[in-house]
């Protein structure tokens, strides 16, 4: 029989009668509500959020808490819907356990149901924290108790605990529930592997206990002496820490285990450093191996000073040194902010940095153009090594490792983003695809209008900076495309005597119908993207009826340079202004401008349907590149004498490259971009007059 009594006597050394009743309540709704409902071991249902509450009770959490992870399968389970817990207890434990609950529409596949399942969840945990605590609290529990179920339900649980809760938890600074779900989700998920390197830790911790408990001594001895009160325990790798580090470093188990690690306990921030200098000056330190987590704490909130060292005989020993406090939050993580909230205010900075955390996935969220997109975005922040740089101001940022300046204005603000052109990293300028290191200071240049560059996404890391990048591209793809088709159906109907402004309603809404689309501009952005026909919409918008066939729709369209996403320019034949262009229609990427005589246009020029005459617009101002390949004596000056020419001349370089042609000749190919065809035969021009040049030509595939 499962009974109250072993929460109760949890609660009573830290809550008040009134609240253990409230809690003892939420019990007896949840028992209720699930009699006659088993677990697969045959237990009695209620036993598993029993146990949820316990493990959040040694955390010391609030009983409204408690109530919600009594309660959190009652919606999903058994019916009882949210307005009738809001009425039975209080409307935040009912938000709670609606946001810990599965969703319960269909979706395609389970990972969809998963990946829709924790946007859910981040919705509930930006209005209450606690829901996360709840959820972890449920999944360790399940963890605990996978042995019920099949191999491949294990399998399948092990893998999402690995590769999203175990994360989550360390990113909140539960270091405690992350090794637990570590170790848990290594043995089901890789039983044989866990199996033999446990046995191999047994075996190894025997043979170094002797050096273990010298060095323990000796440290003791040292601090001791030093008139430090510490406490010193030795650190105790973890199966799945172990095997990762074998994995990911393709190190042997020996050499991991030749390391002899340490933690130091001590009363103050202060006794830390003074801690650190007698320990260096004990062993030597290892070069680029100390970093200071108390200065700048990590992102979870961690704080702790790490060294590594060289003991007696060449043997490595790491050492973390940190306070009491400190220690706990380390294990606790957001937790301590209840656990420790009467006197920790560093515990209060983990709460503070989780609620800012999951800001940035609402952030995420929004931008994200699908449920998969969202969660593969989550895990990629869930997996920072992170650096810590500075803003202009001074205010330091802590972003995954690998970020970029663009990473950087993103994580200020989503429009800085979005309208960065360049950046400063320590005052000068730099790239913004350069990797940023600790401890820079970087300073980002706008311009209004300015706009994300598909490129970006090639460099970025973050989640945010990737999904808004993406998001921003889509709205800009979208305002292109609705232009652009707008341009083209307005060319067709001009040609059957029509315009946009005199089509009939009915025919509009016909058309509209029979294409399945909601509103003119899904219409029009189909039209542009080549995912329509011109000429075949322009006849339903008309009507078929009165319409000559033979009308003659070829009136080129102005392409005028600037048309951005939806009217590219070849990549196989470059055209440039002047040159005679035809458009070849590509669905989903719009108009893709030619030159006239480019070989890969010949076997589309038979199809009316997929080509369309276009004429360049007066007054383009663009810089379009263009290849050259400039054959001419061998002189080891050469390339500059080429750029000077080149740059002399107005031109620029994009890229340039040389091969030998014997001993006497170079083959210089050189990409540039010029404003017109005129341009370039001033190029041309200038570079005829440098002194061997033999051969000039414009190159095309």
């Amino acid at each position: 029989m499962v009974s109250f009594t072993s929460l109760e006597s949890d609660l009573r050394s830290y809550l008040d009668q009134p609240k253990i009743e409230a809690v003892n309540k939420a019990f007896c709704f949840a028992a209720n509500a699930h009699t006659g409902q088993t677990r697969k071991s045959g237990e009695p249902y209620i036993s598993h959020p029993l146990a949820v509450a316990r493990i959040l009770a040694q955390m010391h959490m609030d009983h409204q808490c408690l109530m919600a992870a009594l309660l959190h399968d009652v919606i999903e389970d058994t019916g009882v819907p949210k307005h009738t817990l809001g009425k039975e207890f209080s409307p935040d434990v009912a938000e709670l356990v609606d946001g810990v609950s599965k969703l319960s529409n269909i979706f395609e596949t389970r990972a969809e149901a998963q990946a829709e399942n924790f946007q859910k969840m981040t919705l509930a945990m930006a209005k209450d924290i606690r829901v996360i605590l709840v959820k972890l609290a449920d999944r360790l529990h399940n963890m605990r108790t996978l042995d019920a179920l099949s191999p491949e339900k294990r399998r399948r649980i092990a893998r999402e605990t690995l590769e999203i809760y175990a994360p989550i938890a360390n990113r909140l600074g539960m270091n405690n529930i992350r090794v637990e779900f570590e170790e848990l989700g290594f043995r089901a998920l890789h039983p044989l592997r866990s199996s033999m390197i446990e046995k191999a830790v047994k075996k190894q911790r025997g043979n170094r206990r002797e050096m273990v408990n010298q060095l323990l001594e000796t440290l003791e001895e040292v601090l001791a002496r030093e008139g430090i009160e510490s406490d010193v325990v030795g650190r105790e790798k973890h199966l799945y820490s172990i095997y990762e580090k074998m994995r990911s470093k393709s190190r042997s188990f020996d050499e991991i285990m030749d390391v002899y690690a340490y933690r130091i306990i001590v009363d103050s921030v202060d006794t830390c450093y003074r801690t650190l200098g007698v320990v260096h000056n004990l062993y030597k330190p290892v070069v680029g191996r100390f970093k200071d987590y108390i200065a700048i704490p990590k992102a979870n909130g961690y704080q702790s000073l790490h060294t590594s060292l060289l003991g007696s005989h060449g043997v490595p020993i790491e050492i973390q040194i940190r306070t009491r406090e400190m220690n706990a939050v380390a294990d606790n993580g957001i937790a301590g902010h209840w656990l420790y909230k009467s006197n920790e205010d560093s515990a209060a900075g983990s709460h503070t940095r989780a609620r800012a955390w999951v800001k940035g996935l609402l952030d995420i969220q929004q931008s994200a153009g699908s449920s998969m997109e969202f969660i593969e975005h989550v895990k990629t922040d869930l997996f920072p090594e992170e650096v810590y740089v500075f803003t202009p101001t001074g205010e330091i940022l802590d972003l995954p490792q690998a970020s970029t300046p663009v990473d950087f204005a993103y994580s200020v603000h989503t429009d800085i983003g979005n309208t960065c052109v360049a950046c400063r990293i320590d005052r000068r300028l730099a790239p913004l695809s350069t990797a940023l290191e600790s401890g820079q200071t970087v300073e980002i240049i706008t311009a209004p209008g300015a706009q994300p560059n598909p490129a970006w996404l090639s460099f970025v890391v973050t989640g945010k900076a990737r999904t808004s990048i993406r998001h921003a591209l889509r709205n800009q793809q979208r305002s292109e495309s609705i232009t652009l088709g707008e341009r083209l159906l307005e060319r067709t109907l001009q040609s059957m005597d029509s315009s946009l402004d005199q089509l009939e309603t009915d025919n509009v809404a016909t058309a509209l119908t029979e294409g399945k689309f909601e509103s003119m501009d899904d219409l029009l952005e189909a039209v542009g993207l080549g995912n329509q026909m011109s000429y075949v919409v322009a006849r339903r918008l008309l009507g078929a009826e009165g319409v000559d066939d033979d009308e003659d729709t070829d009136q080129p369209l102005a392409i005028k340079g600037t048309d951005g996403v939806v009217v590219t320019y070849a990549r196989c034949c470059r055209p440039l202004p002047g040159d005679p262009i035809l458009g070849h229609i590509s669905a989903g990427r719009g108009i893709v401008v030619h030159a006239e005589g480019c070989k890969n246009m010949a076997s589309l020029l038979h199809k009316h349907e997929e080509t369309m005459p276009v004429a360049w617009a007066t007054n383009i101002d663009q810089v379009f590149p263009v290849e050259l390949r400039v054959e001419l004596a061998h002189d080891k000056n050469v390339i500059a004498v080429l750029a000077s020419t080149i740059t002399n001349a107005e031109g620029t370089i994009d890229r340039i490259s040389m091969d030998e042609k014997g001993a006497q000749l170079s083959i210089v190919n050189i990409t540039l971009g010029v404003r017109d065809r005129v341009h370039l035969a001033h190029v041309i021009r200038r570079l005829r007059t440098i002194k061997g040049a033999e051969k000039i030509e414009r190159f095309r595939s």
